[in-house]
């Protein structure tokens, strides 16, 4: 007997970048298409869009059956839009040739649009540590806005509303920690060459956070050793740096003598597999007592070998 087949209705790429608010929206509100001539991207969008494989892959669905969610917009002056949500999937349909593509045109003050369009956003699976940092720095000025005190670098002034700090609201609201939202909103203070050593992932998160503190002035000395060094700075030395800065001492020398102090993760390394000299070593031999032994049998190689050159040039 055959199997009854059962129809499985899969979505579509465009739905994998979407929030269920505005798949929700799209039905509920009514959607008219709109040139893309007429929207405009939201002022200081702070997320990328790159044309990678991921947005070929989407703008390849998207001519093959078009933009299955409509891209969120509010009206922006006399037949203008202001993209809210759906900057990848816009650009999508331009990759594809279309000409429009479906809106869904909703009222929204700035504040509110802001929230919106961080919040929609910050689905991506993939966000790059500036994206996240200028996004969460957006939101909580929106939510300064509205009425909320959003103070993350101090505790002891940041106000409470309903019984609760609100900083831990805003952190609630964004489902992380208190601290990484304060620790993403610092990154907010590095210059653009700092900031950019962060998204490659040459440069910490803790060291880029107390480097924040420094001026710009005092940054751009240390993008200098950094390119002199070839080395960003450990959390230790951007911690030295940040007392000297708030001493008021701290000099471009001083910034290239602690650059130049050696790291421990960056002191060359030997290693040897421990199965291949475990033979020479009691089994509760610790990593000092094998080392020592290493060298001390060095040394006396290095000896013995001097005194047979000794002996053979006599």
């Amino acid at each position: 007997m055959a199997r009854k087949r059962v129809p499985i209705d899969l979505p579509g790429v465009d739905d994998l970048f979407s929030s269920q608010g505005e798949r929700d929206g799209s039905v509920l509100a009514g959607v008219a298409e709109i040139p893309l001539r007429l929207i405009d991207p939201f002022p200081g969008h702070p997320f990328q869009v790159r044309d990678d494989e991921e947005m070929g892959r989407l703008a390849e669905s998207v001519a093959e059956s078009g933009v299955l969610v409509p891209l969120t917009v509010r009206r922006a002056g006399a037949e203008r839009y202001e993209l809210v949500s759906g900057h990848r999937r816009k650009r999508a349909a331009e990759l594809a040739g279309l000409e429009s593509v479906p809106c869904i045109i909703r009222a929204m003050g700035d504040d509110e649009a802001v929230i919106a369009m961080v919040d929609s956003n910050l689905q991506r699976e993939t966000i790059l540590p500036s994206e996240r940092a200028f996004a969460y720095s957006m939101r909580l000025e929106a939510m300064r806005h509205q009425g909320r005190r959003t103070d993350l670098t101090s505790a002891q002034v940041a106000q409470k509303s309903s019984g609760r700090w609100s900083r831990d609201i805003l952190a609630e609201e964004l489902g992380v920690s208190k601290d990484k939202v304060q620790r993403f909103i610092r990154l907010t203070h590095l210059v653009p060459g700092l900031l950019a050593l962060v998204d490659e992932g040459r440069m910490k998160m803790l060291p880029a956070v107390e480097t924040s503190h420094l001026s710009q002035e005092e940054q751009g000395w240390l993008l200098d050793a950094i390119g002199a060094q070839a080395a960003t700075p450990s959390h230790a030395q951007a911690v030295k740096m940040k007392r000297y800065s708030k001493e008021g001492s701290l000099t471009s020398s001083l910034v290239r003598s602690i650059m130049e102090e050696e790291k421990p993760n960056q002191i060359e390394q030997f290693k040897i597999p421990k199965k291949s000299i475990a033979r020479f070593f009691r089994p509760s031999a610790t990593r000092d007592e094998i080392e020592s032994r290493i060298v001390r049998a060095l040394e006396l190689l290095e000896q013995a070998e001097a005194r047979r050159d000794r002996q053979g040039g006599a």
